[in-house]
């Protein structure tokens, strides 16, 4: 559902890397240019950037993108000091869910003052001031200046944080007859990876290259492939550094003692258990004074703990630092909805063979129509033979699923469903514009993602055009007044059940967008906000959708009639699955805890994340629960999550195929603290 952006850049917290040389100065910018970027989406041009310096050095940059409908339009002013510094800067206009942005950064009484939508302070203390919400290429460029004039000291973040520089490289690029020397820049302590920029040698911002998303300067596009490939090369190093030191292979059997453990089959915990690894299957299950240890095995303390299958999440757009947060959050196997192709081929082989840190993999193909609200990737299709052709394409890659999306002509849906289901795949996603959910389902949808869409269906007439925001806003001015008990609503929920037809709810998806609000943490990172870096705390505070006094309210009721919904669809027999679309691994967590909230029993949940999962992607006999046979796919928790939910964020041990993980080191190594 979303494209991942930060300070209005679209997937550069996506494109992390690391490398160590020695830094290398660049001169100061030129003064008085005007320098112009394209926002590429899929290789398509979605937005725009123009940055002008003036001959004082001060810089105006204003930036906009449409990502189906969403997408800032921001206006930045920024002025530095002779120490690199920022002095001023003015950022107005709106994000990326066209909420206002007024920030502002100047030198008053107490030294810098600052103010926006999240948060307000000063600082007499010398530091950089980052912003929450203007625009990432001249910002960072900016910040590498600062940082090469304190050669290897680090750098005061503001209001919170430490920047350190170092280098990844350089490279000539060519394009249109002209040559021009770009160098690449990582930023460690403002995300969970290093933060890659590319710049020139005037120290100008070049580009943040990618597949997915990318902003480079105009007339340059062709080089966006040559310098994702760099970054994707040092990436890989990178990752495959990590497994080397967090992954554990033991060498003998592995047994898990004196443990509760979750019989996902019955959806119960069964007390003082003891469980055998050995070469990456588990070789006995039973009552610990029953099971025999292998002599020289590894013994596992398990009292007072409780030991599940590894977790599904059944909604993810995955990104290679996905892979540690979610092993490190338990998660052993995924579902992608959505992707390049070749880039997640690329990251499934990877973590396939252990060469990277990540879950199995099952690929839904994304598949949608044309026009400015087209998905950011996939294939897009106008006519059955196209969209006969994308199917077979997908299965020929080994996808077990389509996803259609809201662009897609709903006259095409028969065909691709008729064509998948030849292909032995699923077929599900967003309801095409001019359907409802009702609709889909009988032209053979066997799942429906997002609970927006099952609410869109009893608010026609209410909403324009569902390719647009208006899919999230119509349901948060009008869901809270649908009557879940009426006619209409008990009638769709039957024909779920009959199928039945799962429901990717993705409640943490929607948590965050109908109830943040400015100045307050968001909901959905309360229960992480201490854990996570400094700097990516403070984005938790910026809200979600705009709301005003006359519809916040109305905002709030329409995520409490999601929650309703969900036990309603989850009490009538229809399958309620456990996915995110959201931050890798903690969120799945905060799923979780949002089913039993809305009145799921904790261990119908658990199922729903384990076993259900398994069966849904016909992956029961491997995975799933813990029996004999099985691949050792684990998570070793301290408490029990059947009582206490949130137990499930105590993760101790991980286990896929046998393979060991400490989540604290998992955690360790992207910034985050471990659960207490």
């Amino acid at each position: 559902m979303n494209i991942r952006t930060s300070r209005s850049v679209p997937g550069i917290w996506a494109n992390a890397l690391i490398g160590v040389t020695a830094l290398v100065m660049v001169a100061p910018v030129a003064a008085a240019r005007t320098l112009r970027y394209v926002v590429l989406a899929n290789g398509q041009s979605t937005g725009s950037e123009v940055d002008s310096v003036d001959e004082n050095g001060s810089l105006d940059s204003d930036f906009e993108f449409n990502d189906r409908g969403r997408g800032p339009k921001i206006h930045a002013h920024y002025e530095y000091s002779s120490d690199g510094l920022p002095l001023r800067l003015s950022i107005k206009g709106v994000n990326y869910l066209k909420a206002t942005v007024n920030e502002r950064l100047v030198s008053g009484a107490t030294g810098l003052e600052w103010s926006g939508a999240g948060e307000r302070g000063s600082s007499t203390a010398p530091g950089f001031y980052l912003s929450n919400e203007g625009v990432g290429g001249p910002e960072l460029a900016a910040l590498v200046r600062a940082l090469q004039l304190r050669k290897d000291q680090a750098l005061l973040l503001l209001p919170t944080g430490r920047a350190v520089l170092d280098t990844a490289g350089d490279v000539d690029v060519e394009s249109h007859g002209q040559k021009l020397h770009v160098r690449q820049f990582l930023i460690s302590g403002l995300d969970l990876t290093p933060t890659p920029v590319w710049v020139d040698d005037d120290g100008a911002f070049f580009a943040f290259p990618g597949r997915w998303s990318a902003t480079i300067r105009e007339g340059w596009e062709s080089v966006n492939e040559t310098l994702h490939a760099l970054q994707l090369k040092a990436e890989d190093e990178r990752y495959a550094r990590l497994a080397r030191s967090l992954a554990r292979k033991p060498v003998h059997p592995v047994a898990i003692e004196h443990v509760r453990l979750f019989d996902s089959e019955h959806a119960v915990a069964v007390a003082d258990q003891t469980v055998v690894i050995e070469a990456g299957r588990i070789v006995a299950v039973g009552g610990s004074g029953m099971v025999r240890v292998p002599k020289g095995a590894e013994r596992v303390e398990g009292r007072g703990r409780t030991l599940l299958p590894g977790l599904f999440d059944m909604h993810v757009h995955a990104t290679p630092v996905d892979g540690i947060l979610h092993v490190a959050s338990g998660i052993t196997s995924v579902r992608d909805l959505g992707n390049d192709i070749d880039g997640l081929q690329h990251l499934q082989d990877r973590w396939d063979r252990g060469v990277a840190i990540g879950p199995r993999v099952w690929k839904a193909g994304l598949t949608d129509g044309g026009g400015q609200y087209k998905a950011p990737t996939g294939i897009y299709v106008e006519t059955v033979e196209q969209a006969e052709a994308a199917v077979v394409r997908y299965a020929s890659a080994g996808y077990v699923q389509i996803k259609l999306y809201s662009s897609l002509k709903p006259e095409l849906v028969p065909a691709i469903v008729a064509a998948a289901h030849r292909h032995g795949m699923r077929v599900g996603g967003h309801v095409p514009e001019g359907l409802l959910a009702a609709d889909f389902v009988r032209l053979g949808a066997d799942e429906l993602q997002h609970m927006n869409f099952v609410l869109l269906n009893f608010l026609k007439g209410r909403v324009g055009d569902t390719r647009t925001p208006e899919r999230f806003t119509a349901v948060g001015e009008s869901a809270g007044s649908i009557v879940l008990s009426s006619t209409p609503v008990r009638d769709f929920v039957a024909q779920l059940a009959t199928r039945p037809t799962p429901v990717d709810v993705t409640l943490g998806a929607f948590e965050g967008m109908f109830t943040a609000r400015p100045g307050v943490v968001s909901p959905d990172f309360a229960p992480i906000i201490e854990r996570l870096p400094a700097q990516l705390r403070r984005q938790s505070y910026l809200g979600g959708l705009p709301v005003t006094p006359d519809n916040d309210q109305r905002y709030r009721e329409a995520f409490a009639t999601m929650l309703r919904m969900t036990r309603q669809l989850f009490d009538a027999g229809v399958p309620v699955l456990v996915g995110t679309d959201g931050i890798a691994g903690l969120m799945l967590h905060r799923e979780l805890e949002l089913q039993v909230q809305a009145g799921i029993p904790a261990a119908s949940v658990l199922q729903d994340a384990t076993l259900l999962a398994a069966r849904i992607l016909k992956q029961e006999a491997e995975v799933g629960s813990v029996a004999v046979g099985k691949r050792a796919d684990l998570l070793l928790v301290e408490g029990n999550p059947l009582e206490h939910i949130s137990d499930i964020r105590r993760g101790r041990l991980v286990f896929k195929s046998g393979v060991v993980y400490d989540p604290a080191r998992l955690y360790a190594a992207v910034g985050i603290s471990p659960a207490p």
